[in-house]
């Protein structure tokens, strides 16, 4: 039986699914639950602002099988001129016939409101945690990078979804510049020298407003990437408070020309090994425990190489990268990440691939449709 969640017992619930399900496996790495309840919905996160969200339980009984969250993003139809529903958090036993029957409530509920179509999943956005993990199940995920059972693909395209676009994670040794193309240094070079770019960190003392120019570049720059939907005012203000005590300085750039931001780029510290240690409970010392034990860390997750749109095709992106890199071994990096790359983002992929990284994960996005296939006439 598949039905809405409603009150505080069916919210824990839901949250504790995810426990029950992963607790024998040892790649599985706890959330951050106080980020998670947000995004869910069950406390105020500014993405619901501009959007509809519910979550679904399906039981056995008494026993919590099965859970999905199901999302109307406004701010995404009115980009796209689309009808497009979304599913979300998806955890589930390995039960064909409940998870489908979850997924089928999904869709009608988003039926009822006008969708014509559902994409998933997406832990709420495209500008969140994304993708179904279809490859890559040996090692544990970087921060913010989903993970699942390898049986979720059977599950979900038994609920009749089809691949629409997969999320490719790289993965290289940060002495990575010892052995790098000589024609990617050649246009790192050839950028800087044309442009007369210069790159600079984040400024602690201005912390807030550069976190802003970063993500002022991010919307300006993906416009024509598949999916992207500019993040709101308030999101943009959330993210810049998660991002306070997570980034470090040194380990981000932003590039400029005549004093004008026009690239930013930033590596994110692989906190999972802290996070499962802590239980994904930053309170009431977890965070301590972040900051105090993140000197350790050596691998880094590099997140972004966002450049405004008239600069894309110069090399820019790897000017704000190869800024970073050196600090990064500074630090005591060994490993460094690049996630998410999208399928289609040849430009992106090759440049990465020349570099030296190696394909290490791969999560895929599904859609459906929510109308009937129109019948064949018979001849």
């Amino acid at each position: 039986m598949c039905q809405p969640v409603s009150g505080r017992k069916d919210q824990k619930a839901f949250l504790d699914l995810e426990k029950r399900l992963y607790r024998d496996d040892p790649n599985w790495v706890p959330p951050l639950w106080s980020e998670r309840v947000k995004l869910l919905g069950f406390k105020h996160h500014p993405f619901y602002d501009d959007a509809e969200g519910q979550t679904f339980l399906v039981r056995r009984g008494d026993r919590v099988v099965g859970r999905v969250l199901a999302v109307v993003n406004h701010a995404h139809n009115r980009y796209h001129e689309e009808t497009r529903g979304f599913f979300g958090f998806f955890e589930c036993e390995d039960d064909e016939e409940a998870a489908v029957e979850l997924l089928n409530t999904a869709g009608d509920w988003l039926k009822e409101r006008g969708m014509t179509g559902v994409r998933g999943p997406v832990h709420p956005s495209l500008n969140y945690e994304v993708g179904l993990l279809v490859d890559g199940f040996d090692t544990p995920p970087t921060f913010l990078i989903p993970y699942n059972h390898p049986y979720y693909e059977r599950l979900i395209q038994a609920a009749g979804f089809e691949k629409s676009q997969d999320l490719y994670s790289y993965e290289a040794s940060i002495d990575i510049l010892e052995t790098l193309d000589p024609k990617l240094l050649f246009v790192i070079e050839e950028s800087t020298r044309r442009f007369n770019a210069e790159c600079r960190t984040i400024d602690p003392k201005n912390f807030h407003a550069d976190v802003r120019v970063f993500l002022d570049i991010y919307n300006q720059s993906l416009q024509r990437t598949w999916g992207y939907v500019p993040m709101s005012e308030s999101e943009v203000d959330e993210q810049s408070k998660g991002l306070k005590n997570l980034l470090l300085p040194k380990l981000t750039s932003i590039a400029e020309i005549d004093g004008k931001p026009v690239g930013a780029g930033f590596g994110l510290l692989d906190y999972n090994p802290l996070i499962k240690q802590i239980g994904g409970k930053l309170f009431p010392f977890g965070w301590l425990k972040l900051l105090l034990g993140r000197k350790k860390l050596k691998r880094l997750r590099l997140v972004s190489a966002n450049v405004l749109p008239e600069y894309q095709k110069w090399g820019l992106g790897l000017v704000t990268l190869y800024k970073i890199l050196p600090e990064a071994i500074d630090f005591g990096i060994e490993m460094g990440e690049f996630s998410w790359v999208l399928e289609s983002n040849q430009l992106s992929r090759g440049t990465i691939e020349r570099g030296g990284a190696t394909r290490s994960k791969t999560h895929r996005i599904y859609d459906r449709s929510l109308t009937p296939e129109p019948e064949q006439a018979s001849t």
